[in-house]
């Protein structure tokens, strides 16, 4: 079973920064495409970005677009997410997913497995 673990979370100021990191449990992740989904309070879980099996070919949700950055080391077995320019609308709990699909969708019905979560908390 597929296991994975995201750290990273926490509260920070509008227009801050913070980098989610997501630790899998496979010794081939690159069999895996990869996606950071989120929920916020009293919404349905979104997409936000995604990354292909090698890492060539990413997508974003349009309201992080130029603002969040995902990226993949196999080798280490970690996705990341790198967030800038931070909006209070972008709190949330941030989840790290994973499939073997080539077909790479950034929606969570796309995924098969999940972490647990880390909440993000845009506030001054």
């Amino acid at each position: 079973q597929l296991q994975l673990v995201e750290s990273g979370g926490g509260l920070v100021q509008p227009e801050g920064s913070l980098r989610l990191s997501c630790a899998v449990s496979d010794f081939t992740l690159d069999n895996y495409s990869l996606g950071w989904l989120r929920q916020a309070p009293g919404k349905e879980r979104e997409g936000v970005s995604c990354i292909s099996k090698g890492g060539g070919r990413t997508n974003y949700a349009d309201s992080v677009k130029g603002r969040f950055t995902i990226f993949r080391n196999n080798a280490k077995k970690m996705v990341y997410l790198q967030m800038n320019s931070l909006k209070p609308e972008d709190t949330a709990i941030y989840y790290c997913a994973a499939d073997r699909s080539v077909v790479l969708r950034c929606i969570p019905g796309a995924y098969t497995y999940w972490g647990q979560g880390t909440q993000v908390t845009v506030s001054s």
